[in-house]
């Protein structure tokens, strides 16, 4: 494979994870805030992250198809030529 189609459908896998995980939420948790004999309190909170934003996932989809279509256009003139040389 020629590296632009490499790159492009790297460009396209996390194009596509950017826009699938636009947020990631984990749970933390805080033990024995207030410990009184039986009595055993803790808190948890949910945080949420945005890795990557949606707009850069859209622009790396959008370039990885673009780099891999121009790079198929590429290999199939490629291969016209040399079955047609001369033409």
């Amino acid at each position: 494979m020629k590296p632009k189609m490499i790159i492009g459908i790297i460009l396209i896998v996390l194009g596509v994870a950017a826009l699938v995980f636009q947020c990631v939420t984990y749970t933390t948790r805080q033990k024995d805030l207030d410990d009184l004999g039986n009595l055993h309190a803790a808190v948890e909170k949910q945080k949420g992250v945005q890795p990557i934003p949606g707009i850069l996932g859209g622009l790396a989809l959008g370039g990885g198809i673009i780099l891999v279509m121009r790079a198929a256009r590429k290999a199939r003139a490629a291969k016209d030529e040399c079955q047609h040389p001369g033409s």
